[in-house]
């Protein structure tokens, strides 16, 4: 059986999730706490020299790691993959622009707001995450006010790309109001089958990211 090693609260481990729930495939969750040190261990770093989650494992011993990637993977051959070449890449396209210029600021701002302390000099980097973050979402705000999907015409392995940390941008400290059609499509994605939302933070996180919004 697939295994993931995962953190519950990390957007980039709940899309795996997501599309692993609604292809109604079977699968092994391995809660791994990369917050407290759970990827730096001697026997995740044989495995992953990257020391970072999530990470997919094979009954065979194959791993495979990085987020988008292993989610192409488990959509290869799904609905959620469009039929044709120029569609595909065109949903690859969205799926590099999550990991380069939106997850490096919504979810790098998320942590900063709910993992380290107050006091932390790491909060003076976030006016300029939510600037770059705001340029971001400004983007997808524009694709989305004339197409309802990021995957070509149905959801799909983009929009599951982008939906955890954008549904969560309000724990960084991002303000979603400005976006009425990036609001749609986040209902849109909620409301698609076997939909499952990423748990809350655990309570020490959302004391932070409630006294960082004060």
């Amino acid at each position: 059986m697939t295994a993931i090693y995962g953190y519950s609260p990390s957007g980039n481990c709940h899309k795996l999730r997501l599309l692993l729930e609604q292809l109604g495939r079977p699968y092994r969750w391995i809660e791994t706490d990369s917050s407290r040190g759970a990827t730096r261990t001697p026997d995740y770093l044989a495995k992953n020299p990257n020391g970072k989650v999530p990470m997919l494992e094979l009954d065979d011993g194959r791993v495979l790691v990085e987020s988008n990637a292993i989610l192409h993977w488990l959509a290869e051959g799904s609905e959620f993959v469009p039929d044709a070449a120029w569609q595909r890449a065109q949903a690859l396209s969205w799926m590099f622009f999550e990991q380069y210029s939106h997850e490096p600021c919504l979810a790098v701002a998320r942590f900063i707001c709910g993992w380290t302390p107050l006091d932390s000099p790491r909060r003076a980097e976030l006016p300029r995450l939510h600037e770059r973050g705001a340029q971001a979402l400004a983007v997808m705000e524009t694709h989305l006010s004339a197409h309802p999907w990021f995957t070509g015409p149905r959801y799909g392995i983009a929009d599951i790309a982008l939906f955890p940390y954008t549904d969560a941008a309000g724990d960084g400290g991002f303000d979603l109001s400005p976006y009425p059609a990036l609001r749609d499509w986040l209902a849109r994605v909620r409301a698609t089958p076997r939909f499952v939302a990423m748990p809350a933070p655990a309570p020490e996180h959302a004391a932070l990211i409630a006294a960082s919004r004060q």
